[in-house]
């Protein structure tokens, strides 16, 4: 099984991305920080790379997607109801746009688009109402 993971996001002013994501309460690993690249500390063990678009495309072969389209849906767990609700206040706040909200009683969730239009969804679940509901 895997140890790491590294997820790669393209963004346009890596000042503007740090800037936001400290604003949402994030840390970042200096060590994988430089002119291109910021290693955004989303858990122990889970990293977001920020890399300018030049370089970001240069770890791949095929076309960039284009802006304002999503590429992908990156979920994070948070430990309670009220925790998905301060980190996406937090981002809004910081100049992120709310994108939805998800009530299932024993799931909740809310995602925010960054400032680049990566959309991050923040989630909760309560795993035992969810394990007597045989989900």
């Amino acid at each position: 099984m895997h140890q790491l993971i590294f997820v790669n996001l393209p963004v346009t002013d890596l000042a503007r991305s740090r800037d936001f994501f400290t604003q949402v309460g994030y840390t970042f690993n200096e060590d994988f920080c430089d002119g291109r690249a910021l290693c955004l500390e989303l858990g122990p063990t889970l990293h977001a790379m920020l890399l300018e678009r030049e370089f970001f495309d240069s770890f791949h072969d095929g076309a960039p997607a284009p802006p304002g389209t999503v590429g992908a849906l990156l979920c994070l767990s948070a430990h309670s109801r009220a925790a998905v609700d301060a980190v996406v206040d937090r981002a809004v706040d910081a100049g992120g746009s709310a994108v939805r909200t998800v009530d299932h009683g024993a799931m909740y969730g809310r995602s925010y688009a960054d400032p680049d239009g990566h959309v991050w969804e923040i989630m909760w679940m309560d795993r035992t109402a969810m394990a007597g509901e045989g989900a």
